[in-house]
């Protein structure tokens, strides 16, 4: 569901809970222990004294700062049109077509995407959220939409590029075995976006589930 290169550290935790295309995750330092330094703009630094004082919640619960991850996650703000592709295990594909509407929230922190797809039997909606932790040096993304009650949540594992960052799914539950990814591509300068969502197969391999191509309009 963008350009420095955040470097991104093996999350031990799971977080588009984050669930997808933003997750949050909130860590209380408790037992009275010093607040870790707050990173200022660009996702380093210390907080001063005065900010610290006049938010107490810092305390236990630090304030971190947009950063090289939350310039990537801009370049993809604006309003698209967007193709989405289906493939059955069959083999069979369906088609559908629809807009997309990105924006940095939260003092960008997040993008927010908000997704309306047209189909035979009516409009659906998706919502996703995405962020960038400055502290792990990971992103995390969660996703609802219109079709079901399940959230989808997932996260990076190895470093952004440029152009590119994959995420893998993630679960609240304890569970093993091979997890589905998405990777997703920045393309033409930020024309269009590519997002393919991949599952594993039996064989070992994986296939691909789906593939959503966002172009951006011209007044964006």
């Amino acid at each position: 569901m963008s350009a420095t290169h955040p470097t991104t550290a093996r999350p031990r935790s799971s977080s588009w809970l984050r669930a997808l295309g933003v997750p949050v995750v909130f860590v209380l330092h408790a037992c009275g222990s010093t607040p870790a330094p707050v990173p200022a703009p660009g996702g380093t630094g210390v907080a001063s004294a005065d900010r610290t004082a006049s938010d107490p919640q810092s305390t236990y619960e630090p304030r971190s700062d947009p950063g090289a991850g939350q310039r990537f996650l801009q370049r993809m703000v604006g309003d698209f049109d967007v193709t989405k592709e289906f493939h059955g295990r069959d083999g069979g594909t369906s088609t559908s077509r629809g807009e997309c509407h990105q924006q940095m929230v939260q003092d960008g922190r997040f993008l927010e995407s908000r997704f309306v797809f047209h189909g035979d039997q009516g409009d659906s909606t998706g919502l996703g959220l995405i962020g960038f932790d400055t502290r792990a040096g990971s992103f995390t993304s969660v996703w609802i939409d219109s079709r079901s009650t399940r959230m989808s949540l997932r996260q990076s594992e190895v470093p952004a590029t440029a152009d590119e960052l994959v995420l893998h799914s993630r679960s609240l539950e304890a569970s093993g075995g091979r997890r589905s990814r998405t990777i997703t591509r920045i393309e033409a300068g930020g024309a269009r976006i590519l997002h393919r969502q991949y599952s594993p197969n039996t064989d070992g391999g994986e296939r691909l589930v789906m593939e959503l191509v966002l172009t951006r309009k011209a007044s964006s």
